[in-house]
């Protein structure tokens, strides 16, 4: 095949080539859009004003590169979003997990690989072909590993709205996928915006366990689940504890109740099947872990990215909730004698809970 001119290339015909190409590359949508997110920096602005980003500093210090492209890559002209489904077809319900407080719950994104690994690979299988057919070009792949405002570029290319809680749904889709980008400098035509269809629901907004959904498309990171479990690396508030029951890793709360989700796919790729029986292992069985195991276990897992001293914060705090036992008891004395200040402090307040003290 000859390698065409840029000025002989018929971008309209590469688009769809782009769509085709990344359904091929394991895709389930692929949009485009353009660079211009002036409403979306004022939004990301004002949160960041009030504070609600806590200590995800680097949110700050990103700036406007965040909502800007051409600051994060020189030359970007167009954005091509693609979506992942993601949810493991054969985990154990959700909500099965939740009731059983003696179980952790673990996010359904972080049940099988690192999806960072899994979708980046198939951007540059995306970009090679690409390449194959046009010759070079200039991009760059994103997946969740840069600042990027990668769900209003979604919304922008037609890939779904941002629904109260933040996440993106798409009404043929629901929200249990994962988003990537390419960057790239091809004046390629833009898809139609995607358009609102929450309506009046307010369900993700009444089930947040911590109230951190403080009203509609408004976020509070710093009451999250998600934020306390994996982003926060200090003290988890006292008062939010008791809050997070046993969720260790994530919460996925304001999907499941997400009506739109009845017409989410279960995702066909092995390498989200769930690994090590995390889908519904037992908390005593994982606070049991050292931090070796927990570094075989949790290798190509996102889990890994918090550490071994957060993951047994977290398992404490979920142990706090269970229902008294003396194998509770005994796990978090055993543990407390060697734990670090900030993991000892979490297994206290679990023995208090439970009424017992440290020895």
């Amino acid at each position: 095949m000859s390698i065409r001119t840029a000025d002989s290339i018929d971008y309209a015909a590469l688009a769809d080539d782009i769509r085709r190409w990344g359904s091929e590359c394991g895709f389930q949508q692929v949009g485009i859009s353009g660079t211009d997110l002036g409403d979306d920096e004022t939004h990301l602005l004002n949160w960041l004003d009030a504070g609600r980003h806590g200590a995800m500093d680097y949110m700050q210090r990103h700036g406007t590169m965040r909502s800007r492209p051409r600051l994060l890559r020189s030359g970007t002209l167009r954005v091509v979003s693609v979506r992942m489904d993601y949810d493991p077809p054969k985990a154990r319900d959700a909500w099965e997990v939740l009731g059983d407080p003696d179980l952790g719950y673990v996010s359904r994104y972080a049940l099988g690989r690192d999806y960072h690994k899994v979708l980046r690979g198939r951007l540059q299988k995306l970009a090679d072909r690409i390449a194959a057919q046009i010759g070079p070009f200039g991009y760059r792949a994103f997946v969740d590993s840069a600042p990027v405002l990668e769900k209003a570029l979604a919304r922008n290319a037609g890939l779904g709205w941002i629904g109260k809680h933040t996440n993106l749904i798409n009404r043929d889709a629901g929200s249990w996928f994962f988003l990537g980008e390419l960057y790239t400098d091809l004046p390629l035509p833009v898809d139609a915006p995607a358009s609102e269809h929450c309506g009046t629901c307010v369900r993700c907004i009444d089930i947040c366990p911590t109230g951190a959904i403080v009203g509609p498309n408004e976020l509070d990171a710093r009451r999250c689940i998600s934020y306390l479990t994996i982003e926060l690396r200090d003290s988890i508030p006292v008062e939010l504890r008791p809050l997070i029951g046993n969720r260790i890793y994530g919460c996925d709360d304001c999907q499941l109740v997400c009506p739109w989700n009845k017409f989410a796919r279960k995702s066909v790729e092995a390498d989200f099947s769930p690994r090590h029986g995390l889908d519904a292992a037992a908390l005593l069985d994982l606070f049991a872990w050292s931090a070796d195991e927990f570094e075989r276990r949790t290798a190509g897992s996102a889990i890994r990215r918090i550490g071994y001293a957060c993951w047994q914060r977290n398992i404490a705090v979920a142990l706090g909730n269970a229902p008294p036992s003396d194998a509770i008891v005994d796990a978090l004395r055993a543990r407390c004698k060697d734990a670090g200040e900030m993991v000892r402090e979490h297994i206290v307040w679990a023995l208090e809970r439970h009424g017992r003290g440290p020895t």
